[in-house]
């Protein structure tokens, strides 16, 4: 199973080059446990669409400006690490540029928009949808790709000048699509579609939603309603499901889930978060897992008294095997202490470290994570003394978009 698997994934990094499609429907490999050796990820080089979001960091969801092209150079540099180890990296855009051309273009259509609003109905009958669709047939692949990352709205006019029409340019832009983990999760189940906290993040999830099917994998189920979730806040464990409840989660989308059967696990904890804090808003960003007994945990929420805003607590979800209802076994319960009686010892990581994204690292095989650069000594033998392999990935101009090197990547399948 393992070689057909490797082989497939071999045609696939071909085919990417030549643009022709591959499916990898062998849902085996969907994540058990956050420490499995990656086999297959997806991700998101930055691009065009990132400018707009670096000219107004806040706006954008950004802790601070950054350098568009440093920072697509780091994620390629990324890609090309992760690769070294033997995991295929599948790329949203490459994914594109091999899908069935009618279905992209049908994406595209779905942002392109012309405001007509201004004109007469005469003047809009010539310029609008008509003439819309027919520039839409017209656009080559890469042009459909940047219609899809930029969203762009013309708002036309009619002018006295010779060219009779004149157009206001808006875009959209995904900026934060490079953050591949939050538009859907991977369970043992298979896919799930998130529903993004922010409304300018929405439109990510169609795109992400396409890539999958692309490849031959159909979403499982997709939250909908009143229900926000975002792929940061899931971690898979082994025999357990870690959902983090807080700022991009909501306890709708966790119940959606809990009834619609997609954790694969008989076991769901779901952490709860105390306080709002932009640098913590998802699980991954203040507890992650190295190894079936070893994770980390930012020292302040560690260390927190019940009452503390960065205590976290926790509800356990439980069901009999082969049964498909959970029940609520505990409610309210010392996450740490939880993670203890599981047989986890935790890393505590300090708040420097923490700042630096320490937290939010790739684990690709047992204890073996990709981790951002530049962190403390005291961290780094922490780490040696248990006996973990890091490779320090440098990503200063990426973290700025308030994410690092767990975030940037959606892994899909991983080899027990």
């Amino acid at each position: 199973m393992k070689k057909v698997f490797l082989y497939i994934s071999v045609l696939f990094f071909v085919a990417c080059k030549d643009y022709n499609p591959v499916e990898i429907t062998d849902k085996s490999y969907c994540p058990r446990a956050e420490w499995h050796k990656a086999a297959s990820i997806l991700m998101h080089t930055p691009g065009i669409e990132l400018f707009d979001g670096v000219a107004h960091p806040t706006a954008g969801l950004f802790e601070h400006y950054f350098n568009v092209d440093s920072a697509a150079a780091e994620h390629r540099h990324y890609i090309e690490m992760l690769r070294a180890n033997n995991i295929q990296v599948y790329t949203v855009e490459d994914i594109l540029k091999q899908m069935d051309k009618d279905v992209l273009r049908s994406l595209a259509a779905q942002v392109l928009t012309y405001d007509v609003s201004e004109l007469s109905q005469e003047d809009a009958e010539e310029v609008g949808e008509k003439y819309r669709q027919q520039t839409l047939k017209e656009m080559s692949r890469e042009d459909l790709i940047r219609c899809l990352l930029l969203q762009p709205t013309i708002r036309l006019r009619k002018t006295e000048l010779n060219t009779g029409y004149e157009a206001v340019y808006e875009h959209n832009s995904l900026m934060n699509l490079y953050f591949t983990r939050d538009q859907s999760i991977t369970t043992p189940n298979g896919q799930v579609i998130c529903k993004m906290n922010s409304t300018q993040r929405a439109p990510e999830t169609r795109i992400i939603r396409a890539c999958y099917e692309a490849l031959g994998l159909t979403p499982i189920y997709e939250i909908e309603g009143d229900g926000r979730m975002e792929g940061g806040d899931y971690i898979p464990a082994g025999t357990v499901s870690f959902i983090g409840q807080g700022m991009r989660t909501n306890a709708e989308a966790i119940d959606q889930m809990l009834a619609h059967d997609v954790f694969g696990h008989d076991t769901v904890v779901v952490a709860k978060q105390h306080c709002r804090w932009q640098l913590e808003m998802h699980l991954d960003t203040y507890f992650n897992i190295i190894d079936k007994d070893l994770c980390t945990m930012v020292a302040r929420r560690k260390n927190a008294p019940v009452g503390d805003p960065y205590y976290i607590s926790a509800d356990i979800y439980v069901r009999a095997p082969g049964e498909k209802d959970y029940r609520l076994e505990a409610e309210d319960v010392c996450f740490v202490d939880l993670l203890h009686q599981r047989g986890f010892t935790i890393i505590p990581i300090e708040e420097a470290d923490e700042l630096h994204y320490a937290n939010n690292y790739l684990t690709i095989a047992p204890r073996h994570i990709m981790a951002v650069g530049g962190q403390s000594e005291g961290l780094q033998n922490a780490l040696k003394a248990h006996n973990v392999t890091v490779e320090w990935v440098p990503l200063e101009q990426l973290i700025c978009g308030y994410g690092a090197a767990h975030c940037m990547t959606q892994v899909m399948q991983r080899s027990n």
